[in-house]
């Protein structure tokens, strides 16, 4: 630290974090990331199967994020298990607080919390939270294994889960509000072909079912309004993600999903303050575009601390 700040802090450790950190370091900048999970990696590192990142023919999520951390580790960067639960960000003042109560100061932040899947918000969901319904089939795909489940989402992550959980020897039943989905076609396809994936549209969840474990779910035609249960034992929610901005919401301008506006120079307007990934308002949510911002915060922050003479 320089004069008790850290020159750099970073909040969050996923791909935009890992990457910030190992740009940081390579340009001579002492880094230290505060990640609130039990490991690096985010949302990255509950996906089953990536097969979109340049030069990777094909690798899971926790592997990456494994993979991830211990570069920016071998590069001197340093990972802390915190959650940052209130910030100051006045110029020239620098400021997070974790958990524990400690509060630290800081030269420069980039803001890299990523997001978090969005509940369902219906009769039974907190019930049965870790219980039955899920919002990561990686994490509690094998609990579920050869049991009968509805995963509901119409987006990659939804394709993505089905499958996995299919291929768990789950019998799954797809839900999704709209005929279409938004997920690749490729998955898309994927999904159709597979003899234990069955596909429920326009449908929406209505209530999740049971007393003491769950005993079914709830389901409405979108445009009948016609009612059914679908009797199985656990529910996968796949239906977006919320930017996790709350410590920031005071103090940086967001979008209607909650998101940073920050413009691809990944600049807040605070001076010293970046917004990186899946917290910052843009086109595409992937882990190339979060890596891309994480590279570009780093880069702007090591400039903003050259300009001030602390590092050369």
């Amino acid at each position: 630290m320089s004069d008790g700040k850290y020159p750099l802090l970073i909040l969050g450790g996923g791909p935009a974090g890992m990457t910030a950190a190992l740009y940081a370091r390579r340009a001579g900048i002492p880094a230290t990331i505060w990640e609130e999970q039990y490991m690096p990696g985010g949302q990255m590192a509950t996906t089953p199967e990536i097969e979109n990142i340049p030069g990777i023919l094909q690798t899971d999520g926790f592997v990456l994020s494994e993979t991830m951390a211990e570069q920016v580790k071998q590069l001197g960067a340093v990972i802390e298990m915190k959650k940052a639960t209130g910030l100051s960000l006045k110029p020239g003042a620098l400021s997070a607080e974790a958990e524990d109560g400690q509060t630290a100061e800081a030269e420069t932040i980039i803001l890299a919390m990523g997001a978090r899947r969005k509940k369902m918000g219906i009769p039974g969901e907190e019930k049965f939270a870790g219980r039955g319904v899920s919002y990561c089939a990686v994490c509690d795909g094998r609990l579920a294994r050869g049991k009968t489940l509805a995963v509901v989402g119409g987006g990659n992550t939804a394709l993505e889960d089905a499958i996995h959980l299919a291929n768990l020897d789950c019998t799954v039943t797809l839900l999704h509000r709209r005929n279409e989905f938004r997920g690749s076609p490729h998955l898309l396809k994927s999904v159709k072909s597979h003899p234990r994936i069955t596909i429920m549209t326009p449908y929406i969840p209505v209530a999740v079912e049971g007393e003491n474990s769950i005993s079914g779910l709830l389901v409405k035609h979108v445009e009948t309004e016609v009612t059914e249960t679908l009797a199985l034992s656990a529910v996968f929610v796949c239906i977006g993600t919320m930017a996790n901005t709350e410590p920031v919401k005071n103090w940086l301008e967001l979008d209607s999903e909650g998101r940073i506006n920050a413009s691809e120079n990944t600049k807040t307007g605070i001076p010293g303050v970046y917004a990186a990934g899946d917290i910052r308002k843009k086109p595409l949510y992937q882990i190339v575009t979060a890596t891309t911002d994480g590279a570009v915060a780093a880069t702007h922050a090591a400039e903003f601390l050259w300009k001030k003479q602390l590092y050369y």
